[in-house]
């Protein structure tokens, strides 16, 4: 199989890249990557070494020739994991959330449709949903999309262009939705990766509002897993849920990882909340797990430890 991976030198798309050809060393994989501030090459340096079917294209998603130069050479399936994810700089500036997320799937989907791509994949997000109220049953495919950041609301409108396309013009979309993913590799804005490498150097560790949001998290190679079962055996015109089943209070995820590498909650700091702030998030991952067999391999508890450990053997990725 010949796969088209967009954003593959982010966080999620360069652990599917290596779990992909580990799993399939046959396999040809093209990463299309703009290497934004988040996009990093040295994430992938070991499969460039070890795996003769990966190549690497710089390009932007939005941009239509440098997305048909790479489309033409022949693609059994695209999975896009090309997006612009941060809410906090949603919040300050949307207008490349709105370029790279929706543009950029909208001139995806067409060269897909121009070159009769067999199968395509939107990696999207839980956020779409919006939030729940803590006794509120999980989000499941059927619910409504409620996004409430600039962000959420782009892939939201990334995720409506890809229904759009599969009911008008039979493009074989699927979308997956996943909860918060942590791991190995992840750039150290976001929550998990900030308090680790915060806490290694003794800086202050910054807790929204009151810290009881509620998220769900969910290990990257989880995450690649059900990808890899969704990619193989997924219906066109499906949504499915990858939720992680760990839903945890952020204050408490922070001091668990503080007792994980011994230090003190001292440096924990409570600042003003963003606006928007979703409360909780949950997703029901009945549907993949009945239709496709998928199942979580690592206990939240594990998945957490070898992140911890990855980020303290690794200061030579992170502290540059």
């Amino acid at each position: 199989m010949r796969l088209l991976v967009t954003g593959g030198a982010g966080f999620i798309g360069s652990n599917f890249i290596r779990y992909i050809l580990t799993r399939h060393p046959d396999w040809e994989v093209i990463n299309l990557d703009k290497l934004t501030y988040a996009g990093n090459l040295a994430n992938l340096r070991d499969v460039a070494a070890n795996f003769a079917g990966y190549r690497f294209f710089q390009g932007d998603i939005a941009d239509p020739d440098a997305v048909a130069a790479v489309f033409a050479t022949g693609i059994d399936a695209a999975l896009n994991f090309a997006a612009e994810t941060h809410v906090d700089r949603s919040i300050t500036d949307a207008a490349p959330f709105v370029r790279t997320n929706v543009e950029g799937t909208r001139v995806l989907l067409d060269a897909a449709r121009k070159y009769k791509v067999p199968r395509f994949i939107q990696v999207s997000t839980d956020e779409v949903y919006g939030s729940l109220e803590p006794g509120d049953p999980p989000f499941t495919e059927e619910s409504p999309l409620a996004p409430n950041s600039p962000y959420a609301a782009s892939k939201a409108g990334a995720d409506l262009l890809c229904r759009a396309y599969h009911r008008t013009y039979g493009l074989p979309v699927i979308i997956t939705r996943c909860s918060n993913n942590f791991g190995p590799y992840q750039f150290p804005e976001k929550l998990i990766p900030l308090t680790i490498t915060n806490a290694l150097e003794n800086k202050p560790i910054p807790v929204y509002g009151d810290g009881q949001n509620i998220r769900d998290w969910l290990y990257v190679e989880d995450n690649c897993r059900a990808l890899e079962l969704v990619l193989l055996s997924g219906q066109p015109g499906e949504v499915y849920n990858i939720g992680g089943g760990k839903e945890i209070r952020n204050i408490d995820l922070i001091r668990l990882l503080l007792k994980l590498l011994g230090k003190s909650e001292e440096l924990i700091t409570f600042v003003p909340d963003r606006p928007g702030h979703d409360r909780r998030y949950a997703l029901d991952t009945a549907k993949i797990t009945r239709e496709l067999g998928w199942r979580r391999e690592y206990s939240f508890e594990e998945a957490l430890r070898r992140t911890v450990q990855w980020y303290v053997e690794n200061p030579g990725w992170w502290q540059p």
